[in-house]
């Protein structure tokens, strides 16, 4: 037996020994996956930490621990005053293994006994959930106390009337059927499989008694106003009461209001210090009411919204715009299921999160304890909340009043939290239902941040978009060519993306049944390299299609879905941390300007409103401004198109080379920026390198030899100007707009051109097989030795018409020489000869963009990114190199993806 399931195998045998008066369950099951803290857990100390950060009162008792429990029929005979036949460890679900049962009812009861501290005495007390699957009825001392719906927010009953001196009982009974689509359950599943997982039903948060006064504060809901300097704090609780509240920085009290319970107080915040994933600050918070009661919480001082940046709309933190950068966090656990095992585990997830340069969370299809927003709030990661999702396509009795319900429930609870910064009531149309009346809905309850209507809505059984969102939200989990783009009211983003999979033995759910949304990759460096190609896409997209967000799946595996960086279990790291970490901070930096897409092309769009159809380009060797775009004519676009290289004179700044003028480089010249030939002298490589500035919503290039002077357009003409400076294009008047450029796509994505409508064969270059050229056969892609003396047949299979992409103009597609209209396309990575059908995906399959390669031309694939046309073993594949298929071997990977483009073996 392994060593850690024995341990953890005691934490159970110990929970089941803890209360000698109850009858100890006999088939306590081994632990399939243990985590690293899943033997740290005992009765003793099962969840210690106080719950609620956002309101602390100084005492408490928690009551997690061992309580008797016993499924029922129903709940209408509560086991009031007698032993049950098992013990559970509360506060993890009855499914999981942690909590000793491991099976699932849909009826049950727990049952414990309590003493209320004589310390206590003359307060009132409440018996408060952290949250409960799904209906709650609770029982003291025999006396029904309350009850409850709602399987992710917290609540609370005032037993002061039903306690009595000395030893108290309370029996809690909970229905979880899970499956009917009666109420919100996320991915919870009585039979999980795929995408669905294990239910997790009853008591799965803590469970806590403290006492309070008469009049007292039940929750503090925070909103912090940055422009005006203060927080705007309403203090919930008992009516008709004023409330003194303290701001207090280091200890010390920075501003103070008073006010009537349920009013806005405004607290002075002078000079704020703003909270940021870059610097979580957090003050803290202390609320008086006359009476006596005292609470303590906590809020970070920072602003939400959304505004045109760079002519793009963009979401703002702090008035400007942020790239968030996230991951799909379904809060999972092999050995609790929706409760972490311990606090250092939960907090672990986000601590690794931020560790491999991510600056935010989506919380998925689940609502997590307040210690994880905490959490977030302390590391300084942005969320995005999802709202559980039903089980249903079709209304059922009450499931849409029971899911508005707790919507709001889940929104005013945490209206609160800093790190909150969207909220996403739908995914995939999962139980969607009235879309734009669910988001005036939201807007309702919390008009401070972005409403994501529903995230995936381009997706699965999604309804029509109602618009009335902040956000256009795309899953395209290979990222491939494109996501739709913003428009004049709502950001866009990429929702979900990824999904790249990896089984690690012995760290595996069901060992074999591991699944991924696309391929399987067999170590460490094959899948880091995907990792690394598609996001490099998000990069592209952030300036190139206005891409402002994206979310990775995900931050580990959960049960049989192998997508995460790390196992499921949190033991074994599956890709690289620095080169995660690595273009992780590329993309951002991206965003905020001070990198582009070193060694790729790009074309640099205005971003001045009003101009945003300009882009930069040369013409008669000098540089200037025109309207360009899908229409244009080639030599536009080809004169838009530049080389992102290392700086000529210094390699942390930028030197852009004209795509369709290898050799000349943008340089300036008696403040005129021009496109000049590299004559290898200093003066020119100094003139020639730019540094990526943070510009207003894109990229500012400063010379590197006249500092404090950009690239500037003015007038349709473009030069290096400096503001406030003594020429008309030295203008202040629009220069921080003028001087930014939006790093994006290039308007030609080919770099090395190919001779349109003309006959070609394409020769191997790898040393050894030059004799051999691409051809098709029976269908197929292969190369073969063609000479003078080939066969006619032969000679016509290895011969192809260039043609323009069937997908994008600048790019292109080969024709077969003897079968007019069939075209070389990729299906499962083979390249192969079809028909074309005319169907997007065929003219995406058929489209290949030259460019430079190691002596002669590379054809990449348009839509399977980072692959290239290779030849291995006589077989033609699209391959990327180091990928997780024998043909991305990364050995000869440069010279076979190298093609010597000769006359045609058949004219």
């Amino acid at each position: 037996m392994h060593r850690r399931t024995a341990r953890a195998l005691s934490v159970v045998a110990g929970l089941l020994a803890a209360a000698t008066t109850l009858v100890p369950v006999a088939q306590a099951a081994p632990v399939p996956l243990p985590t690293p803290w899943t033997d740290q857990v005992s009765p003793s100390n099962a969840l210690p930490e106080y719950p609620r950060p956002q309101l602390v009162r100084s005492e408490w008792l928690n009551l997690n621990g061992t309580w008797g429990f016993t499924g029922a029929p129903n709940l209408n005979s509560p086991p009031i005053g007698g032993p049950l036949s098992e013990n559970v460890l509360v506060p993890y679900p009855i499914e999981s293994m942690l909590s000793g049962i491991k099976r699932h009812e849909d009826n049950m009861f727990y049952r414990r006994t309590f003493t209320v501290p004589s310390t206590w005495d003359g307060r009132r007390v409440k018996l408060n959930f952290g949250a409960v699957t799904w209906e709650t009825r609770v029982w003291v001392n025999g006396t029904s106390i309350g009850s409850h719906t709602g399987g992710f927010d917290a609540f609370s009953f005032d037993i002061t009337p039903a306690l009595k001196a000395g030893e108290n009982e309370i029996v809690v009974g909970v229905a979880s059927p899970v499956d009917g689509s009666r109420y919100p359950v996320g991915k919870q599943r009585k039979s999980p499989s795929g995408i669905f997982y294990t239910a997790a039903s009853g008591i799965w948060q803590t469970v806590w008694l403290e006492p309070v006064r008469t009049e007292h504060i039940t929750r503090l809901d925070t909103t912090p106003d940055v422009p005006g300097g203060a927080l705007d704090l309403v203090v919930q609780g008992t009516p008709g009461q004023q409330a003194t509240a303290e701001v207090l920085s280091g200890g010390q009290v920075v501003g103070t209001a008073t006010g009537a319970v349920g009013s806005h107080l405004r607290i002075p915040v002078p000079n704020a210090r703003l909270w940021s994933p870059d610097d979580p600050f957090l003050y803290d918070l202390r609320v008086r009411l006359p009476g006596g009661d005292v609470v303590t919480g906590y809020f970070g001082m920072r602003s939400l919204g959304k505004a045109m940046v760079g002519g793009v709309m963009r979401p703002l933190l702090n008035g400007k715009f942020v790239f968030q950068l996230g991951t799909l966090d379904q809060g999972y656990w092999p050995d609790g299921i929706y409760t972490a095992p311990t606090d250092e585990a939960l907090r672990f997830d986000l601590e690794r999160q931020k560790a491999l340069g991510f600056n935010m969370v989506r919380k998925h299809i689940k609502v997590e304890p307040a210690r994880w927003f905490y959490h977030a709030d302390k590391l300084g990661l942005m969320v995005w909340q999802d709202m559980p999702s039903l089980d249903s396509i079709d209304e059922v009795p009450n499931g849409r009043a029971n899911f508005e319900s707790e919507l709001r429930r889940m929104i005013e609870q945490h209206k609160g939290i800093t790190s909150i910064v969207q909220w996403v009531p739908f995914n995939e149309g999962w139980g969607e239902y009235d879309a734009g009346r669910i988001v005036d809905l939201v807007r309702s309850i919390d008009d401070t941040r972005l409403i994501n209507h529903n995230s995936g809505s381009n997706c699965c059984v999604s309804d029509p978009d109602p618009g009335n969102g902040d956000v256009i939200d795309d899953h395209a989990y290979q990222v491939s060519t494109g996501t739709r783009q913003p428009d004049a009211r709502r950001i866009a983003v990429l929702g979900e993306y990824g999904g790249l999979g990896r089984r690690v033995t012995g760290h595996e759910w069901e060992p074999g049944k591991g699944f991924a949304y696309g391929a399987l990759y067999p170590d460490e460096t094959s899948l880091t390299n995907r990792y690394v190609e598609i996001t490099k896409q998000v990069g592209r997209f952030v300036h190139g299609r206005g891409l402002s967000a994206s979310v990775y799946t995900e931050p580990y595996d959960v049960e049989n879905e192998v997508n995460g960086f790390y196992t499921y279990d949190r033991r074994v790291l599956k890709m690289t941390e620095a080169r995660v970490r690595e273009i992780n901070q590329k993309v951002l930096a991206i965003a905020k300007g001070t990198e582009v897409g070193r060694g790729e092309l790009l074309s640099l769009r205005v971003t001045t409103a009003g101009y945003t159809d300009r882009y930069l380009r040369h013409q008669d060797d000098f540089v200037r401004t025109d309207v360009l775009g899908e229409g244009s004519a080639d030599l536009g676009k080809k004169d838009a198109t530049f080389w992102a290289r290392q700086g000529l004179a210094d390699a942390s700044c930028l030197s852009f080379e004209s795509r369709n003028y290898p050799g000349h480089f943008l340089r300036h010249a008696s403040s005129r920026i021009r496109k000049d030939a590299n004559d290898g002298s200093a003066s020119f490589a100094g003139d020639a390198t730019f540094c990526a500035r943070e510009g207003a919503g894109g990229t500012a290039l400063e010379s590197f030899n006249q500092r404090g002077a950009f690239i500037r357009h003015y007038a349709a003409t473009v030069y290096l100007a400096r503001s406030g400076g003594p020429n008309p294009w030295d203008t202040p008047s629009g220069f921080a707009a003028d001087t930014t450029w939006a790093a994006s796509v290039p308007l030609w994505r080919s770099g090395a051109d190919l001779p349109l409508d003309q006959a070609r064969s394409f020769k191997v270059t790898t040393p050894g097989f030059t004799d051999r050229f691409l051809r098709h056969r029976d269908g197929l892609a292969r190369t073969d030795v063609v000479n003078a003396g080939s066969a006619a047949l032969l000679k016509a299979d290895a011969t192809f018409v260039v043609r323009r992409g069937l997908a994008d103009p600048s790019c292109y597609s080969l024709e077969a020489r003897n079968y007019p209209g069939n075209f070389l396309r990729h299906a499962d990575f083979r390249v192969r000869l079809g028909g074309n059908d005319n169907t997007d995906l065929f003219r995406k399959d058929a489209t290949f963009c030259a460019q430079p390669g190691a002596g002669g031309v590379r054809l990449a694939s348009v839509n399977e990114l980072g692959t290239n046309m290779r030849h291995y073993a006589e077989e033609v594949y699209v391959a990327t190199s180091g990928g997780g298929h024998p043909f991305d071997n990364p050995v000869s990977y440069d010279q076979d993806v190298t093609w010597a483009v000769s006359g045609a073996w058949a004219p």
